[in-house]
């Protein structure tokens, strides 16, 4: 009829854009389609936002095993912040706790894999609201499940307050008075952090225990946004949705619980790593900008036109020395990210300009590091070596030690997972050179990293995430997804129940009782 809608002729512009032609060849049926899984995605955020606050909720209510560095005689109205005490009528019981906990993040992670595949369902404001939610709720947390916080506090607080080297003095010989040292708990072990971070850790100390621990927290989530936005920015210069890839990251449930609810030092070497590539990204477009602010990749006319123009010589320089030298205070922060350098070096080697100049930038971050390192440590590095020797039970290595009948990981497996590493990063460095992407290489080598450590955490997962999020690679998605699945299981707190239920217990073999020994020891 006259008056129906569907005669009025589309502006010629409109109707050929492609997503308009989509929805012109799609039966009428498709959006009512499209509306039910727009509501889907809809309720998936609302999930993830409303689920954050009732752990932390939880968390801070009383002392439980929510909150791992807290007891019953102990848990100070400033380290429960602003949320303690709102459930007084929340049970006591340590198996019902456990069964919450686990439910909540298991629906999460259900939740994050629905805003994931209707990613094109969701309007921007509504994720990036639900982000920068999330990780207020985060902030306002007590330290959930990981107990890191405060050994950066304490290991600050030793040199600075009582002029002892982190890097050669264990913390059980600083005075046992200091109020960090009843809040941390690797006292056997000298500090496995980078200087960089260690660095960081004496800046907050004249703060006092309290102040510092807010003051990382706060320090941790601008590193965690400021990487999102790093990851939005490189899906734009790749030409890549760069909702469906802050979704990957900043919603992920290991990440918010137990990475920025755990107050791990990840995000600030996620951060620079991040840089990193979006620098070389940069570089790549000839020091300008090619995508256009709604993040569709402009025409290759358009890339063609934008690179004839005149390129200063800052432009072209400057990014490359910036990105090495953002890789090099990444693996300053946390060694990990070493194991980034030969691969994106390998990307390279086909650019001898762009080769020198992030080599240049590494060369040049190093000496500086290399110089305030010595100034304040002398000439002594962080103790990777003792933290490589521990074992959780569920890592893959010590599963595969259980699996072949030898109790766990013992030496002959732990050189073994060594080698795979190594081979893994000469592979990833092969395909980064024959491919000329050095993001999925790198993406695969942090899974390998992952996957070969005897000692793994769950916000780990955070090494890998942002390069499966901008990467081309499906499969490497997929697999930081299954990797996440994994985690969850591994290190849910109601996991124990399960594997006490099905007779699964690692700890009890001859070398299970051994890893666990030597943990107690670093630990009391």
């Amino acid at each position: 009829m006259p008056g129906d809608a569907t005669t009025l002729p589309l502006p010629d512009g409109l109707a050929g854009t492609p997503r308009i032609r989509r929805l012109l060849g799609r039966p009428a049926g498709a959006f009512a389609g499209t509306e039910v899984r727009a509501r889907v995605a809809v309720v998936a955020l609302l999930a993830i936002v409303i689920l954050s606050g009732l752990l932390v909720i939880m968390a801070a209510d009383r002392p439980s095993l929510l909150s791992a560095t807290t007891h019953s005689n102990f848990f100070p109205g400033w380290m429960a912040g602003p949320l303690g005490g709102l459930w007084p009528g929340l049970t006591r019981n340590g198996t019902t706790l456990k069964y919450l906990f686990t439910g909540a993040v298991l629906v999460m992670y259900a939740a994050y894999l629905v805003a994931i595949a209707y990613a094109p369902r969701l309007p921007v404001r509504w994720v990036i609201t639900a982000i920068v939610a999330v990780h207020g709720i985060l902030l306002l947390a007590p330290p959930l499940a990981l107990t890191d916080v405060f050994n950066y506090v304490n290991y600050g607080r030793m040199e600075i307050v009582h002029h002892l080297n982190p890097y050669t003095t264990i913390p059980i010989l600083e005075p046992h008075n200091d109020p960090s040292f009843v809040l941390s708990n690797w006292h056997q072990l000298l500090s496995p952090y980078g200087p960089l971070f260690t660095l960081l850790t004496f800046a907050v100390v004249p703060l006092g225990v309290a102040a510092s621990f807010w003051a990382l927290k706060g320090i941790l989530m601008v590193a965690s946004l400021a990487t999102l936005v790093l990851v939005w920015r490189c899906a734009q210069l790749l030409g890549r949705d760069p909702l469906s890839a802050v979704i990957l990251v900043g919603l992920n449930p290991i990440v918010l619980v137990w990475g920025l609810g755990g107050d791990h030092n990840d995000f600030l070497m996620l951060f620079f790593i991040m840089l990193a590539f979006y620098l070389l990204l940069r570089a790549r477009a000839g020091g300008r900008d090619v995508s256009r602010p709604d993040g569709a990749v402009a025409d290759g006319g358009e890339r063609r036109q934008a690179q004839s123009r005149p390129r200063s010589m800052a432009a072209l320089l400057l990014p490359e020395i910036g990105a090495g030298a953002a890789l090099i205070t990444a693996t300053a922060i946390k060694a990990s990210a070493g194991v980034l350098l030969p691969v994106v070096l390998a990307s390279l080697l086909r650019s001898r300009r762009a080769l020198l100049n992030v080599v240049l930038g590494m060369v040049l971050a190093g000496a500086l590091v290399g110089f305030v390192s010595l100034l304040a440590f002398g000439l002594h590095i962080p103790d990777l070596n003792t933290q490589s020797r521990l074992v959780t039970n569920e890592s893959v290595p010590n599963l595969i030690g259980l699996a072949i009948g030898v109790g766990g990981e013992n030496e002959t497996i732990r050189v073994f997972m060594s080698g795979v590493l190594a081979a893994s990063i000469l592979a990833c460095c092969w395909l980064s050179w024959r491919r000329r992407d050095a993001i999925t290489a790198s993406g695969w080598a942090s899974v390998a990293l992952l996957v070969t450590l005897s000692w793994v955490l769950p916000c780990y997962v955070l090494w890998a995430l942002p390069l499966a999020a901008v990467s081309s690679s499906r499969r490497l998605r997929n697999a930081v997804l299954v990797l996440g699945v994994y985690l969850i299981i591994a290190w849910a707190p109601a996991s124990g129940l399960l594997w006490n239920a099905i007779g699964f217990h690692p700890e009890k073999t001859s070398l299970g009782r051994l890893h666990q020994r030597y943990v107690k020891e670093l630990l009391y």
